[in-house]
């Protein structure tokens, strides 16, 4: 029989090998535009987990040095039982089977709220009913492929964030078949939820990402701006390949691209960005879009309306609306990349050397 210190050894090695294993396999599925660049530090607490289908991960300082992750999952648990889509019973669920919906929880009239501002500020850009023509698509639960047969004119009789209405009470559609979906918005919600948690806690100095969504508030243990990393925007580029760094002055942070979630059907690119207004895929030169706001929930619905309006059109919004900042990558037409940032932004602002 092997001895105690051999048992020892060899469990140890597993152990090494099941981290490494982890780590590298965390390090080629990540799909996040965003990379957060930390240390760890005493006084540090960090930790992550799962929800919304993708990942989390929380740093914040304190002298307590208590973990809270018990309390964020628990409060991840109850956010998503009222807008996720894949849970047949969550609020959004029960209201996309019915006509009306009488609210229990608060984020779903949040969300509404929000969606509206950011809808009538975009002309309609950002529509969370455009879920059925997400999914005719094939970037919905189906998988990737366009149905066949499908009639996209008589689809966009039910897109329209103008047909939803609702107070403080109830949310109603107004045209049957109306479907609601706030995946362009919710992770960004639910990082303002959690950052609210904390708020609450008087943790002062924090970092909160969901899926690449940010909210930045204080320092880091260095006393300097938590400092965000945005990924190159190219497919075969990997998740730790930066393009630039934005350091985050008590701000949200959501950042879109075209250029990962997509497939080729007849040679042609079909981008899973809808415009709601003609129901077809988006064609344009904007590559990605990170959008700061004063929470991460306005800078998500901002930053996937600015991947429909195309360039020109995201910076004719950025100098009307004063509580956002962007900074946009764009083809250059000769293969490379090209930006516009907000001036207010450009200070914050770093680049990778080639």
């Amino acid at each position: 029989m092997a001895s105690n210190a051999q048992k020892n050894t060899i469990y140890s090695l597993v152990l090494l090998v099941l981290v490494v294993s982890v780590y590298f396999w965390r390090s080629k599925t990540s799909s996040q535009e965003t990379e957060i660049l930390e240390v760890s530090s005493p006084g540090k607490v960090t930790f992550s987990g799962q929800t919304m289908g993708t990942t989390y991960s929380l740093t914040y300082l304190t002298e307590s040095g208590k973990n809270l992750q018990s309390s964020v999952d628990s409060l991840l648990v109850v956010f998503n039982n009222s807008l996720s889509t894949y849970i047949p019973d969550s609020e959004i669920s029960q209201f996309n089977r019915a006509d009306s919906l009488l609210f229990k929880l608060p984020y779903l009239p949040q969300v509404l709220q929000a969606s509206k501002t950011v809808f009538e500020n975009t002309n309609g850009a950002f529509d969370p009913t455009i879920g059925p023509l997400v999914n005719v698509w094939g970037f919905g639960p189906g998988g990737p492929e366009l149905k066949d047969s499908t009639d996209i004119s008589l689809l966009l009789d039910a897109v329209g964030f103008d047909k939803i209405q609702f107070d403080e009470k109830l949310v109603r559609k107004t045209k049957p078949g109306m479907y609601l979906d706030f995946s362009a918005i919710a992770k960004g919600q639910g990082v303002d939820v959690i950052a609210d948690f904390l708020n609450k806690k008087g943790i002062e100095n924090y970092l909160v990402e969901i899926g690449g969504e940010l909210v930045a508030k204080g320092v880091n243990e260095k006393g300097e701006l938590w400092k965000v990393g945005i990924n190159r925007p190219d497919e075969s580029a990997s998740a730790s390949d930066l393009y630039s760094i934005i350091a985050l002055e008590n701000r949200g942070m959501a950042t879109s691209g075209n250029y990962r979630n997509y497939y080729v059907r007849d040679s042609v690119k079909i981008s899973h960005t809808i415009n709601p207004a003609t129901g077809y895929p988006v064609n344009h030169s904007l590559l990605s879009a990170t959008v700061l706001a004063k929470d991460c929930m306005t800078a998500d619905a901002y930053a996937t309306a600015m991947m429909v309006m195309g360039l020109d059109r995201a910076i004719q919004l950025d100098s009307t609306l004063n509580e956002i900042e962007v900074f946009l990558i764009y083809g250059d037409g000769k293969g490379g990349y090209a930006t516009f940032a907000s001036e207010t932004l450009k200070p914050f602002l770093s680049f990778i050397q080639e």
